[in-house]
């Protein structure tokens, strides 16, 4: 299908920093056009990036850029979104779920209402996001829908240290499963990307482990590769399909993954649901 997203429209959620901004800049460097669909219009306190340093920062990359605030709990909000994107760009081609909640909370700490935010956002907001993006994604040439969320492994270690966020994440792949067996005659590929090791997010830095952590990790920029190299696959071959960042790059080609390495030589994290099956590729994690 070529190996250029030049003039692809992608429509990509929480894209204002992190991973969705990763993948938004790297198609960015083709000549791509996004949708960045993110709730932070003004600065943050503990987040850097909003929608509009994000969209100056597609453009200075190469791409065009439509900076939208889009809560994906709400359904106008979703749906306005769409109908901007499409006025503005002609079209969907890539629709990419990256937005998400997280606590990693048990069950006796677990507020009800950490456990339905996560719920509305990841599961809820992914189904929402793609049920809206199919009458557009099916006019594409090579349609595409993406979630950040990991393989189906139903491990007993996976869901009890963090049983609602476990639930909430895996509500996202089931939609991956369901998705891609739905749209599979329409052509719209609907696939799984997630990382081996954890990734120099906000996330990590202000939740999880903080500077230690963010040394231990990867950079975004190998998910945005992965993601790169899977929208120019062709859709109606390549689709419900669960993929690990480093063994899917290594599929394309990828030898050398040093340069993903926030601090070389510091060992790499191991992030959660990834299954005990899954080998890294040679040399990966040296």
């Amino acid at each position: 299908m070529g190996d250029t997203l030049h003039g692809k429209t992608l429509f990509i959620t929480g894209a204002s920093r992190g991973i969705g901004l990763a993948i938004g800049l790297r198609a960015a460097r083709d000549g791509a056009n996004v949708a960045i669909a993110a709730k932070t219009d003004t600065p943050h306190p503990k987040l850097e990036g909003t929608i509009h340093t994000a969209a100056a920062a597609i453009e200075a990359a190469g791409g065009q850029a439509l900076p939208l605030i889009v809560d994906v709990r709400d359904e106008g909000s979703v749906a306005a979104a769409f109908e901007e994107t499409v006025k503005k760009f002609g079209g969907v081609d890539i629709v990419v779920n990256n937005a998400s909640a997280i606590s990693l909370t048990r069950t006796p700490q677990t507020e009800m209402k950490r456990f339905d935010l996560m719920h509305q956002i990841n599961t809820r907001g992914t189904y929402m996001v793609s049920k809206y993006a199919i009458p557009h994604l099916a006019k594409a040439a090579n349609p595409h829908i993406l979630m950040l969320s990991p393989p189906l492994d139903m491990a007993e270690k996976w869901f009890a240290p963090h049983l609602a966020y476990t639930m909430a994440k895996f509500g996202m792949s089931l939609c991956v499963l369901g998705l891609s067996g739905e749209l599979r005659r329409q052509g719209i590929a609907v696939n799984a990307l997630w990382p081996r090791t954890t990734i120099a997010t906000a996330a990590v830095n202000n939740l999880l482990g903080g500077a230690e952590l963010m040394r231990a990790s990867r950079t975004p920029e190998i998910i945005a590769d992965a993601a790169h190299a899977l929208f120019l696959m062709p859709a109606r071959q390549t689709t419900g399909r669960f993929l690990i960042d480093d063994t899917f790059l290594a599929e394309t080609g990828v030898t050398d993954f040093s340069k993903y390495r926030v601090t070389p030589g510091v060992p790499l994290a191991p992030d959660f649901f990834v299954p005990d099956a899954s080998v890294p590729p040679p040399d990966a994690l040296a």
